[in-house]
């Protein structure tokens, strides 16, 4: 049962990482669109390929560190995706959802974080 769990969220961070990749594609031409989707780009990804290392982890503060390190990108990419949306560079209807989507991702995440730090304790 864990083990589909675990399969299940890595699908869903994939496919959130599929949907950035294309979002970024659509952004305009202009300066603002490039950096910002540069970031977005780089952190939407690595939520996906840290949680990946995390399951391959050595050890448990292994497992820990990539995971807490995906935490910290689904963060980092819930801001760019607000940004995008706040300085209306994409419409909001189009965003929203992702917007969404990386908030759970990031509870899911740090849900995550705090019960493998519990339980690297005992």
């Amino acid at each position: 049962m864990k083990e589909e769990k675990e399969i299940d969220l890595s699908k869903r961070l994939y496919d959130f990482a599929l949907k950035i990749v294309l979002l970024v594609r659509t952004l305009p031409k202009e300066l603002a669109a490039y950096e910002i989707g540069r970031q977005l780009i780089k952190s939407g990804t690595s939520i996906a390929a840290n949680h990946e290392e995390a399951r391959g982890g050595f050890s448990k503060e292994d497992f820990i560190y990539k995971i807490n390190t995906s935490f910290k990108e689904a963060k980092e990419t819930n801001f760019w995706l607000r940004l995008l949306r706040d300085s209306k560079i994409v419409k909001e209807k189009y965003i929203k959802e992702l917007i969404n989507e990386s908030k759970e991702i990031r509870n899911i995440l740090g849900a995550s974080v705090k019960t493998a730090k519990i339980n690297n304790r005992k």
